[in-house]
């Protein structure tokens, strides 16, 4: 017995013998101030009090719907949403109270002559956007140029000359580590600067916006900062701060601002077309799991889970399990890097898109289309509405009935033309005239076959009555 006990202590000891060689710091360290002399101040004041002065407070105003409280706000609370799903039926909102709420954000003055980038989410649905210059009493009534909600931009502009106009950085450029600022009017208190490092560059799938290629800092973005400015050590623009991911409301240390590069060439396209109109490849992708990528050679890309048909990828030859590598001279390693690349293209531009099938490397050569139903939602039929096609996810939320078909009024804009005319949330367009709609490019077709006429009659079923409205 005490052998074997013996024996058992031996080879216990001889399992945990190894050693490992760490590796270890000097310890003959020097602690030392940034600068030696102590009559120096480390201060990045001289790099930022320019650039101050090109980031702006806005303030907007709009008028919302609303009510006491009742059974239609119990089964609209976010929390009995959150707990029986974000798809459970909405009860119809109480149309009758209404009221003007202000919101306040920051922006970025990008020319002389008045022309200032800022969030989407800012002045969305704004009636009125005001505009208050750095250490300025002055305010500037701002006209909206364009919005680009799926990057969540937009760009405003104000009547004034000789503004200062922050420098750009090329954001391509920047690295992990690198020292930034947020500036912005957080809470309304007035203009304020907040430091950090750039924590990560590239992020997507974060489920803000449909395009995504965010900077991530630990900058504080605090409400009231969105649409201002990150900026480098030198005071250049290298991003619009955008959002933070935080459970309780307050700063984690994880905040999000769009690339400047982004940021500029979204603000060029709407000052010179007040919209955004993005190429098309008609194509479901979706990423390579471990077990895929035993099928493949190329072992990152954009999977072609479906083609639409008739769309630029399917005229082209594009085809299910295609693996698209790259496009044009951009190499493609996920999803996300298609769909950021192909949405900065405009439509009708052609494209190299060099794909993997069975093994073998492949190219098309294309042009790319519009997409259709996205420009049609983003650009309105009628002055004040917001239209989506009916599908089985807003079929549930509404309690519409599959037998019902046409298009969804989502959203009235508050004084509106729609809204004098009579059309509310929740509306489904069936009909214009004499012709029955099912979908965005019937409406389109009908919209057109009576242009000129002094009035045409919209047919809409508002909770299972038909009625008509003129237009």
């Amino acid at each position: 017995m005490k052998k074997t006990m013996i024996l058992s202590l031996v080879l216990a000891t001889s399992l945990f013998s190894a050693s490992i060689d760490f590796k270890q710091a000097d310890d003959n360290v020097k602690r030392t101030l940034p600068t030696d002399n102590q009559n120096t101040i480390l201060s990045y004041h001289d790099s930022i009090q320019k650039v101050k002065n090109s980031v702006v407070n806005i303030s907007t105003s709009k008028t919302v719907q609303s009510s006491s409280f009742g059974i239609d706000d119990f089964f609209n609370d976010p929390y009995f949403r959150q707990f029986f799903g974000f798809d459970f039926p909405q009860a119809p909102k109480n149309k009758k109270n209404k009221e003007v709420v202000s919101s306040l954000g920051s922006g970025v003055i990008i020319s002389s002559d008045g022309y200032i980038i800022t969030n989407n989410h800012v002045i969305e649905d704004a009636e009125k956007i005001t505009v208050n210059l750095p250490d300025s009493s002055t305010e500037y009534k701002a006209k909206l140029i364009g919005a680009d909600p799926k990057t969540d931009l937009a760009v405003i502009k104000i009547e004034a000359k000789n503004l200062p106009a922050v420098v750009f950085a090329d954001s391509d450029k920047l690295l992990e580590g690198d020292v930034v600022f947020a500036l912005g009017n957080p809470f309304g208190v007035g203009s304020s600067v907040t430091s950090g490092i750039i924590s990560a560059l590239n992020k997507n799938n974060i489920g803000l916006n449909q395009y995504e290629n965010f900077i991530q800092t630990d900058a504080s973005i605090n409400p009231g900062n969105s649409g201002g400015a990150l900026v480098d050590s030198r005071g250049a623009l290298v991003g619009i701060n955008s959002a933070i991911l935080s459970r309780s409301g307050g700063n984690n240390g994880i905040g999000f601002a769009i690339p400047s590069n982004m940021a500029k060439s979204i603000a060029q396209k709407l000052i010179e077309h007040g919209k955004i109109e993005r190429g098309y490849l008609g194509v479901v992708i979706g990423a390579l799991t471990q077990d895929i990528k035993k099928a493949y050679t190329n072992q990152e890309g954009a999977l072609i889970t479906e083609v639409q048909k008739d769309s630029a990828a399917y005229n082209a030859g594009l085809k299910r399990g295609d693996l698209i590598i790259k496009v044009d001279k951009t190499v493609i390693k996920s999803p996300m890097d298609l769909k950021n690349y192909i949405g900065s293209i405009d439509p009708k531009q052609a494209v190299e898109v060099t794909y993997e099938r069975d093994n073998k490397v492949k190219t098309a050569k294309f042009m790319l289309k519009t997409d259709e139903k996205s420009l049609q939602y983003e650009k309105g039929y009628i002055d004040g509405l917001k239209l989506v096609e009916l599908d089985s996810k807003n079929r549930q939320q509404y309690r519409i009935p599959e037998s019902i078909s046409g298009i969804l009024i989502t959203e009235v804009t508050p004084k509106s033309k729609a809204e004098k005319i009579g059309f509310e949330q929740g509306d489904i367009i069936i009909g214009v005239d004499q012709y029955e709609i099912s979908n965005f490019k019937e409406l389109s077709k009908a919209l057109e076959l009576n242009k000129g006429k002094e009035y045409v009659k919209i047919w809409i079923n508002r909770g299972g009555f038909v009625r008509a409205l003129l237009f």
